[in-house]
């Protein structure tokens, strides 16, 4: 028979946080359903009344096209400012990226030159000595004239 134990019951911190959160999402949600319909009846809203007062639509018909004016006025001096700040990187890139990336380069590659160098000149010799100590070791041990 199974022991009746409050943790077996009661729901983890883990589990009640993905609940709060289903439950936030799901609020959202609906905030974003209910933002929609109210966009909607308002633009329902707006075109009945311009149905019903052709002067008053005449004059907002005016007054967006003004604000659609200023609004492209607006894009197209930021979009003329991302040229030239693209200009700008493209620039940045060519004439100081380049030059760090290439003498970069050029140092890996005396820093390769410089390991050869080292590994031809000393480490070379200094293991070819030790193995010749060694085989000297090796044949004075032989006649018992060296330690064992």
């Amino acid at each position: 028979m199974a022991e009746y134990t409050p943790e077996a019951v009661s729901p983890s911190d883990e589990e009640l946080a993905a609940a709060a959160l289903a439950r936030r999402q799901r609020w959202i949600i609906a905030a974003i359903i209910a933002l929609a319909l109210l966009v909607v009846a308002g633009i329902v809203v707006a075109i009945i009344a311009m149905v019903n007062h052709p002067d008053a639509a005449s004059n907002w018909r005016d007054i967006f096209i003004i604000f659609m004016a200023v609004e492209s006025l607006i894009i197209g001096v930021a979009l003329i400012i991302l040229i030239l700040q693209i200009a700008n990187l493209i620039n940045l890139l060519q004439n100081e990226v380049r030059p760090i990336l290439e003498s970069t380069s050029e140092a890996v590659n005396t820093l390769r030159g410089t390991t050869e160098f080292l590994s031809e000149s000393l480490v070379e010799p200094v293991i070819k000595l030790n193995s010749s100590m060694a085989g000297l070791r090796r044949f004075f041990e032989m006649f018992g004239l060296g330690k064992k």
